[in-house]
């Protein structure tokens, strides 16, 4: 069950049949309700998630409490891959704006086959990467129009 709905995302296009197999043995289909949190930052990142429905929040906490709204991310949608940059710890909190059924996929698993296969770990990679740097270039606008809303004076 699992290995068609990894199959009909571009990112696991790449893999051949054994390598879906391989992953979809450590994929688990979960449901959340809006409001659960899928991890928090600073947690070891050991697993990546496909949102399969609804809608996840992603998110930079403050000390304080507040957090920064980096994306909200939908079907079809990859999150929380930081394996794929040997990042061992999430950057951000994931949590649920709608109720949610997400892919939940062992980073372990993938990064394997990503080191047994170089050539399609680095197309892996590639995809991943301009996943993220989308993300790091909306971020920087949202920042940027904040910026340019703040009044300035001539002294």
């Amino acid at each position: 069950m699992q290995s068609a709905r990894l199959e009909s995302h571009e990112i696991f296009q790449l893999l051949r049949p054994e390598q879906v197999n391989a992953l979809s043995a450590a994929a688990e289909d979960i449901s959340l309700s809006a409001g659960d949190t899928v991890f928090r930052r600073g947690e070891p990142s050991e697993d990546f998630y496909v949102v399969l429905e609804g809608q996840v929040a992603l998110r930079l906490p403050r000390p304080d409490g507040v957090s920064v709204l980096i994306d909200e991310v939908t079907g079809g949608a990859i999150f929380g891959s930081c394996v794929c940059f040997q990042i061992d710890t999430y950057t951000l909190s994931a949590t649920c704006s709608k109720d949610s059924r997400i892919l939940k996929i062992k980073a372990a698993t993938l990064k394997k086959l990503m080191d047994d296969d170089p050539i399609m770990g680095y197309a892996i990679q590639t995809l991943v990467s301009r996943v993220y740097f989308k993300r790091y270039i909306d971020t920087m606008r949202k920042l940027q129009s904040i910026v340019q809303s703040i009044p300035l004076e001539a002294v």
